[in-house]
């Protein structure tokens, strides 16, 4: 699994208005790639990043902060399906 897959996979588990933190993903990876979720997430950080960015890039989930929509990943967000 990576970043890109880990990331749809849950947006799609979540209700349509439901967002996703970049660390769930990032814990779901690292459990995937055989490590321990609480242990090794923060190493799948910049792997998350550069997945949500594409994503972002290509029209396929949104980014917020508070409620308040994101342009492009700055700073703390959350991911969301496009409606």
């Amino acid at each position: 699994m990576d970043a890109r897959d880990a990331t749809l996979a849950l947006v799609a588990s979540r209700a349509e208005s439901a967002t996703v933190c970049p660390s769930e993903v990032a814990r779901v990876l690292a459990k995937a790639n055989g490590g321990e979720a609480a242990a090794d997430w923060r190493g799948m950080m910049p792997a998350v990043h550069a997945a949500v960015d594409q994503l972002v890039a290509d029209g396929v989930v949104r980014l917020s902060w508070k409620c308040n929509p994101l342009p492009v990943r700055a700073g703390p967000y959350r991911i969301a399906r496009v409606r």
